[in-house]
C-alpha cells in the first residue's frame, strides 16, 4: 500500500514530492527513506520520471537531511537527543547508534547507512562530537550518493515489488541488500549484454 500512496503522491507534485519526503524524513516522517528512493527508481523504469531527474532529486533530498542531521545535532543536541532518549521505541536506536560511534568512530557514519533509523542519528552525535563539518560532508555525502543509487536501481529493476525488498532489508539489515545489490549488477550486466548482442544482428 505505501507504494501505492507514494506513487500517487509523487505522480501528483513530481520532483518535489521525492526532495521533500527525503528531506522530511531526518524529522521522522514514516515513510523510509529507501521505498521513497525505490519508488522514484520505479516510476523511471515505467517511464513517467525523467532517469537524470529523479536521481538528482533523490540525491538532493538524501544530502538535505543528513546536513539538517548535522546542523540540529550542532546546535540543538542535547536537547533532542534528551528527547528522543524518553521515547521507547527510539532508546534502543540511540544506544544502538552510540555504541556504534564508540566502536568503529567516524567509520560509524559509513556503517550507520545499512541500519533504519541509525543513520539518521549518527549525524547528530558525531556533530555533538564535535565534528567539524568538512569532515563530515567527506565522508556522508559520498555513502549517501552510493546508498541513493543503490535504492534507486533496485526500484528500477524490481518495480511494484520494491516495497516488499524494502521490507525484508530493514529487517534482515545489510547482508540483504549486499545481496540484492550482487543480484541487482548481475541483471543490469546481462540486459546490457543482451541490448550489445541485439544491436550486433541488427547490423
Amino acid at each position: 500500500m505505501e507504494v501505492d500512496l507514494l506513487m500517487s503522491i509523487i505522480e501528483q507534485y513530481g520532483y518535489l514530492a521525492i526532495f521533500f519526503l527525503l528531506w522530511l524524513g531526518i524529522v521522522g516522517l514514516p515513510i523510509p527513506d529507501e521505498l521513497v528512493v525505490a519508488t522514484a527508481g520505479f516510476l523511471v523504469s515505467i517511464h513517467l520520471l525523467d532517469p537524470y531527474y529523479a536521481l538528482l532529486v533523490s540525491y538532493l533530498g538524501v544530502a538535505s537531511g543528513l546536513t539538517i542531521g548535522f546542523l540540529l545535532g550542532k546546535y540543538f543536541g542535547k536537547p533532542i537527543l534528551g528527547w528522543l532518549s524518553k521515547k521507547e521505541k527510539m532508546r534502543s536506536k540511540v544506544e544502538r547508534s552510540t555504541a556504534l560511534l564508540e566502536k568503529y568512530g567516524t567509520t560509524a557514519l559509513c556503517i550507520s547507512y545499512l541500519f533504519p533509523v541509525v543513520r539518521h542519528l549518527v549525524p547528530y552525535l558525531v556533530a555533538m562530537g564535535g565534528m567539524t563539518y568538512r569532515r563530515y560532508a567527506l565522508l556522508s555525502y559520498p555513502i549517501g550518493l552510493i546508498w541513493t543509487v543503490a535504492f534507486y536501481l533496485l526500484g528500477y529493476v524490481f518495480g511494484k515489488n520494491v516495497g516488499m525488498i524494502v521490507e525484508m532489508i530493514r529487517s534482515y539489515g545489510a547482508y540483504t541488500l549486499l545481496c540484492l545489490v550482487v543480484i541487482l549488477a548481475a541483471i543490469l550486466l546481462v540486459r546490457k549484454r543482451i541490448t550489445a548482442v541485439s544491436r550486433q544482428k541488427g547490423e
